[in-house]
């Protein structure tokens, strides 16, 4: 079971992410997250102390991801695009969440979110050598990330086929075969 602070994170993740950052006030949360304000207040005194969390979690979850891309075994551009479906995991949550955030004035939130996606190009471009690539192959993930998060948000319909991965990864291939000094 989870600890009574990472019930508290959960919870507040999960307010933010479905109904937005004002309702995720310290009653809402300790009562979603099955605690007392007073069991609340001692892992995170404020708000700002619940956004200071959020903002370690996504942090750490994003470090994990760009350790695995740059330990990937077929290299980081495919483990990037390959991997960008993510929606409704826990980092994908702590992403959501801290854009909320950041559209509701939380500058902390926007600094982590704009950390994150930096260190995902870095990965990218430490493995290609090559920034007008690394940034097509980013950019290439974050459609996919997209897409898939416009996906979850709606009806599941069968004349909507899913994105089948491997000719994506051909053009990622051809895009690393031609880029200067290749």
């Amino acid at each position: 079971m989870a600890s009574a602070r990472d019930r508290v994170l959960d919870s507040f993740v999960a307010i933010v992410c479905e109904e937005g950052e004002r309702p995720a006030t310290l009653d809402a949360v300790a009562a979603r997250a099955g605690v007392s304000k007073g069991g609340l207040l001692y892992h995170f005194g404020s708000k700002a102390a619940l956004v200071e969390g959020l903002c370690e979690r996504l942090s750490d979850l994003s470090a994990i991801d760009v350790e695995r891309m740059r330990e990937a075994e077929d290299g980081a551009p495919r483990y990037f695009v390959r991997n960008c479906q993510f929606v409704g995991s826990e980092l994908d949550l702590a992403l959501l969440a801290a854009s909320r955030l950041q559209q509701a004035g939380y500058e902390e939130a926007g600094r982590t979110l704009d950390e994150t996606e930096n260190a995902w190009l870095a990965a990218l471009v430490d493995s290609l050598g090559d920034v007008p690539t690394a940034q097509a192959i980013k950019l290439m993930g974050d459609g996919l990330y997209h897409a898939a998060s416009l996906g979850a948000a709606s009806e599941v319909r069968p004349d909507r086929a899913s994105v089948d991965m491997e000719p994506l990864l051909a053009v990622v291939d051809r895009l690393i075969a031609t880029r200067p000094g290749a």
